[in-house]
């Protein structure tokens, strides 16, 4: 990728992220006013969350910033597995919310709190449910575009809040259908679940990474790959490693090549097997390979793995 690409997607992932936070912000402020009208505990849930919300986005826009940072002499494969960092946080957080909007139901409902001005507050939080659905429809677009586990992170954030804003909706209709508040305490429950599921998915999706867990797609293009590079040259190759940090692709593997060629030769091979592998990671891809002669090929292979 070249400097001018890469500070483009910088840029364009930094604004996206400045639009995440204030919209986050604004639709915050809406619920908050909406569960001071309300009492609802569904609606103080899905508040609750909201802030939380803001405060991992406030984060994950610092890890933007963070993981472009190039390589330097403390961090030689670069910043860029901050992004998983970043969900993890951002899933920890919501899991965190979902335990107080499961309390406060709770508490509500033992205490009998009672649920008032039921139509400003299905007006206010419908109005933050749809702003919240294209908000995060367009982050996941963007994230899978620009391949950002950040901004995918934050769309599937986005998305659950929706959830909860449509949990605290149907509680609020119940409850004016029926008069009876037991049904806002019941939604409250009902959104803490779905919240807590979404953060736990954020937090096993941030473990594998951090953990380099394989990406059977791109194992198997990269392999696919390799099988027809090596087959044009009557090469073979073993010892493949592929992880994923966030942003880039790194791609390892040991390249057996006949033991008279030179090694200007060689590394001429292996550096066009390299760019045909290379083509399939773009725009982020780190392809590296060791060259052995075919004498050495089974001594190589004892230690691996």
């Amino acid at each position: 990728m070249s400097e001018l690409h890469e500070k483009t997607q910088k840029a364009d992932q930094s604004y996206v992220m400045a639009w995440s936070l204030w919209v986050g912000v604004f639709l915050m402020l809406v619920k908050l006013v909406a569960a001071y009208l309300t009492g609802s505990a569904a609606i103080y849930g899905d508040a609750a969350e909201s802030v939380v919300h803001v405060v991992a986005v406030a984060f994950a826009a610092y890890s933007v910033r963070l993981a472009w940072k190039p390589a330097d002499d403390t961090h030689h494969y670069g910043h860029d597995k901050v992004s998983f960092l970043s969900s993890g946080f951002e899933g920890g957080m919501i899991s965190v919310a979902s335990m107080f909007v499961v309390f406060e139901a709770v508490r509500r409902w033992i205490e009998g709190v009672p649920v008032h001005r039921v139509s400003e507050g299905l007006m206010l939080t419908g109005f933050a449910a749809l702003v919240n659905l294209v908000l995060g429809l367009w982050l996941i677009r963007k994230g899978k575009k620009m391949k950002s586990q950040i901004l995918r992170a934050n769309g599937l954030h986005v998305l659950a809040d929706v959830w909860t804003s449509a949990g605290a909706v149907v509680g609020l209709l119940l409850v004016q259908a029926t008069g009876d508040r037991m049904w806002d305490s019941l939604a409250a429950l009902v959104v803490g679940g779905l919240v807590f599921k979404s953060g736990i998915v954020l937090v096993k999706e941030s473990l594998g990474g951090l953990m380099d867990t394989v990406d059977p797609e791109m194992d198997k293009r990269v392999r696919e790959e390799l099988e027809r590079e090596c087959q044009k040259r009557g090469l073979t190759y073993h010892n493949l490693r592929l992880r994923h940090s966030g942003r880039i692709y790194w791609v390892e593997f040991h390249l057996v090549v006949d033991d008279g060629l030179s090694v200007k030769i060689a590394h001429e091979i292996a550096s066009e097997v390299e760019a045909a592998v290379a083509k399939i990671l773009e725009p982020d891809g780190r392809v590296i390979s060791h060259i052995e002669p075919f004498s050495e090929e089974d001594r190589e292979r004892s230690w691996e793995r």
